[in-house]
């Protein structure tokens, strides 16, 4: 091995610069994973002068050097420079050390740490940041003019509108986002436009991703940060919250684990750095197969019941029995689907004794039966109903927290979500310090919505006049969509089966016969006319780069958006913290907030009401569209309002600690929100809600008709047909997939860090040793991963018969198509994962996993199934990482 293979591509600078002690600060939060770390950035003139290493010459008032990820450290990653009004400024983005909530004392991610790289700087990776409108003339993209592009898009969506109606003009965005950005495109698609035709950026339609404890009554963001520090136990099912929500791991979780003992168990087929960490400290791992968890949430529910070790108080004042989960509807069809979910006699019970019942009757909530589906020992399940549930020697019981994600819920969508949602309700989890039930969330909660689904208008029909939304994806590939409107997504890379859906897309682009061959803007506005006549589809990209294929080989037009950093943006956290994103500097070229571009498109298309100023008036008029929901920050404005101030300033005096909502007025003061379901409270003003807030039930009681929670069956036999298909045959494996720490999402930036790209250059795929060796696989070898049998489900369900709508019943009545699906990546042999069960990057662009996820989404809830795909492994060569190193690590990560 020579001196040149070991040699870093990448090569920190020795030395930064420090903010002087009179640069201006902004506060601000990372953009990244959904705890969203509080942020400072220092701004001073790139001329300087530079501040100096003694506290009193620098902004951070700190005595340089500092340790390594000690408070107010800065490092080569953090610093760049950027333009403010035309001029060159130094930029120091840091983790707030003065944080007095969520990442308390400065801490960070890796993610966190490296966010100062997000900024445009021409003379940095970033240079390749989308500047000027584009549009597609003999398949080039070509610069024009806002008016320009934004006059060709608004002609093409009146003809569409007018002549295919509101279905065929869809939108796909973001709900991630800011609040600014998803009120205004919400506000185009649903109120002004009204279309059914319209999904975010993870799901095929406009769904809950945890319907289950919706339907039980519990909000999936209820949880306050320190609850995970109170707790006695912490069940985590789908998730690793060390890799990809690192501060509420080393912060909230450890501080639990070390100072009060807690002990954690994870339910995940792999043996994360998380899940080595709780071992050590006496938690367990569940490592189950994947889609396998509602029979060992079933089984541990059985010990507990067979033991008498439920919370009989708890489950006696705060669960409905029949009549109370029925009553209060009327005697009309249920459309809402958490209506006819929890009143379709499919999963209703009659009270607790009804559903301890049929509990108990259930096969699959056998130990020994549950162990043998999720391929564990039966002893884990009895050993996890001791640690969650048995009380102590005193006689008190459990302090037991439930936290869950993708894992779980994108796998078994709604008999997941349902089954360990009965586990919390008899736990006695909800509204009390250390009894949280939540989701920990993987983004950021930005999303705002001006208007209500329009679900009368979806042609999705299930049994007994039932609706769900429209599926999106299969909406596309039926050929009804013809304009698509795409803000901020890598649509086709981030659905299932997504080779049949890119295959959807050339189709009705690039392939159909009305291409663009001029630049006369009239003559552009007739060819696509004709395009969406004859069955094709236009697409129009919102990006801040240029992303393929959606926007590099299929929109027709691409328009140049500003982000973090570039506009006064408003978004919320995992425990609900509001707080305001500060613009610092110019967004490059002619690049525009989602908001702007959505407002010039929809006054161009004729619809009032668009025209904002600036961010501030889009989030004051989208505060009141937040009321009774989580997130109600409508206080915000109204106290503004009265102090004669705008409601971004109003925020901005919070800092980085923000509001936690939702948000009640108490006279003049604004009160806030530690963890919902909270029957225990105080401090609720004496005089319930004032003016514009309102009391929301879900403060004091459960997100029910009643303020109770509904225990649901859990029919694993609703599943059985579709897990049994979906079981790896021959030579396959489970492949499943997930988050990694040093990356974020699709890698929209991470990609353009040197530092991040040295360390994963490409794709991976964990397997264990003897699936390896079986398979003449080493690691640092390239592998295919392929599969001929990805089902993917065709056509709409209009009115179908009970037997239809399960997967036998789609397969024998022609709607499921088998497709196929491919990636590569480079293999890590390792007995962290579970043999049998392979694991690989959940969003790599060029080696996309989701080419192999079944385009089959959950009958009731219209969820993917993301973590659940089988394939063939094979050897197909040896990669340049395998014999260097430079790049790539083989290491085991179970580490502690």
């Amino acid at each position: 091995m020579s001196a040149k293979d070991s040699s870093p591509l990448y090569r920190p600078q020795d030395k930064v610069p420090l903010p002087p002690a009179n640069a201006e600060v902004f506060t601000t939060c990372c953009d990244y994973c959904v705890v969203a770390c509080g942020m400072k950035v220092y701004r001073w003139p790139a001329g300087g002068p530079h501040g100096g290493p003694k506290k009193s010459q620098n902004a951070l008032k700190k005595d340089y050097p500092l340790p390594p990820l000690a408070g107010g450290w800065i490092g080569p990653n953090q610093v760049t420079q950027a333009t403010y009004r035309g001029k060159l400024y130094n930029i120091a983005v840091v983790a707030d050390p003065d944080a007095k909530a969520v990442n308390i004392g400065g801490t960070h991610s890796i993610r966190g740490g490296c966010i100062a790289q997000k900024v445009y700087n021409p003379r940095s990776p970033t240079r390749d940041r989308l500047q000027n409108p584009m549009v597609r003339v003999n398949d080039i993209l070509m610069p024009v003019s806002w008016d320009f592009a934004l006059d060709i898009a608004a002609e093409v969506s009146k003809h569409v509108l007018a002549n295919h109606g509101e279905d065929a003009w869809a939108m796909k965005y973001y709900s991630y986002q800011f609040f600014e950005n998803t009120y205004a495109a919400t506000k185009l698609a649903l109120k002004s436009i009204g279309t059914p035709a319209i999904a975010e950026h993870d799901h095929p339609s406009r769904v809950d991703a945890a319907p289950g404890w919706t339907d039980i009554g519990y909000d999936i963001f209820g949880a306050a940060y320190e609850d995970f520090a109170l707790a006695d136990c912490i069940l985590l099912s789908g998730t690793d919250p060390y890799e990809s929500k690192t501060t509420l791991w080393e912060h909230w979780f450890l501080e639990g684990v070390n100072a009060h003992k807690t002990k954690l168990i994870f339910v995940n087929p792999r043996r994360t750095t998380g899940v080595a960490y709780a071992e050590k400290n006496g938690g367990l791992h569940l490592d189950v197969y994947p889609g396998s968890d509602t029979p060992v949430h079933m089984a541990i529910m059985r010990v507990i019941l067979e033991n008498g070790w439920e919370d009989g108080e708890f489950i006696k004042n705060w669960t409905n029995n029949f009549w109370e989960t029925d009553s209060g509807f009327g005697r009309g069809t249920r459309n809402t689907p958490w209506q006819w979910r929890t009143t379709w006699g499919m999963f209703q019970t009659n009270g607790f004794e009804d559903w301890k019942k049929w509990l108990l009757s259930q096969e699959e909530s056998k130990p020994e039966v549950a162990a043998r589906i999720a391929g564990i020992d039966p002893k884990k399940i009895v050993l996890a109903a001791e640690m969650l549930a048995k009380p102590k020697p005193n006689g008190e019981r459990i302090k037991t927290t439930i936290c869950m994600e993708k894992g779980n819920y994108w796998s078994n969508n709604y008999l997941n979500t349902v089954s360990i949602g009965d586990l919390g309700v008899i736990l006695g989890c909800g509204g009390r310090p250390g009894q949280a039930i939540t989701r920990l969330g993987g983004h950021q909660r930005g999303g705002s919505s001006a208007a209500p689904y329009p679900m009368m208008k979806s042609p999705y029909k299930v049994p007994g006049r039932r609706r769900l939304e429209i599926d999106l994806d299969r909406w596309v590939e039926s050929g009804h969509v013809r304009y698509a409107q795409v803000i901020g997504t890598t649509w086709i890379q981030s659905m299932a089966g997504s080779s049949a859906l890119q295959d959807a897309f050339k189709r009705y682009t690039k392939l159909n016969a009305h291409q663009v061959r001029t630049l006369d803007k009239n003559g552009i506005v007739e060819t696509l006319k004709k395009r969406v006549d004859s069955g094709g589809m236009v697409v129009v990209n919102q990006e801040i780069y240029l992303r393929d294929p959606i926007g590099a080989q299929y929109a027709d037009i691409v328009l140049p958006a500003a982000t973090w950093g570039e506009e006064d943006f408003v978004r919320a956290n995992g425990e609900r913290r509001v707080r305001l994103y500060s613009k610092f500097y110019d967004a490059p070229g002619e690049a525009l907030p989602d908001w702007k571009i959505i407002a010039l498109l929809a006054q161009k298309m004729g619809f009032e009401g668009y025209d904002w100023k600036d961010s501030n008036e889009v989030f004051e008029e989208s505060c009141r569209f937040s009321r009774g929901s989580r997130i109600d920050h409508n206080a915000i404005r109204v106290i503004a309002r009265r102090k004669g101030m705008r409601a971004h300033d109003l925020l901005r005096t919070y800092g980085t600690t923000g509001l936690q909502a939702p948000l009640l007025i108490d006279g003049e003061r604004i009160v806030e929100t530690k963890r919902l379901h909270d029957y225990q409270r105080k401090d609720i003003p004496d005089t319930g809600p004032e003016g514009m807030t309102i009391h929301n039930k879900r403060l004091l009681a459960f997100n029910s008709h009643t303020g109770k929670l509904n225990l649901l069956k859990s029919p694993w036999r609703h599943w059985a047909d579709f897990y049994g298909f979906m079981q790896p045959k021959g030579e396959e494996l489970w492949v499943t997939s997930g988050r990694i720490n040093e990356l974020w999402q699709s890698g929209f930036d991470d990609e353009r860090r040197p530092y991040v790209r040295q360390r994963w250059p490409a794709n991976f795929l964990e397997i264990h040793p003897e699936d390896a060796k079986a398979r003449g696989i080493e690691s640092g070898d390239w592998v295919a991963v392929e599969s001929d049998r990805v089902p993917v489900q065709t056509g709409m369900n209009l009115g179908v018969k009970d037997g239809e709508l399960w997967f036998d019943g789609l397969m024998k009545r022609g709607h499921i198509k088998l497709a196929s699906g491919q990636f590569t990546a480079v293999a890590v042999v390792t007995p962290a994962i579970k043999q049998g069960v392979t694991f690989t990057n959940f969003l790599e662009m060029n080696s996309p996993a989701n080419s192999i996820v079944p385009r089959v989404p959950d009958p009731i809830t219209q969820n993917y199934r993301f973590k659940l795909a089988r394939a063939s492994v094979r050897r197909i060569g040896e990669s340049p990482y395998k014999r260097e190193f430079a790049r790539m690590s083989f290491k085991r990560r179970d580490l502690v």
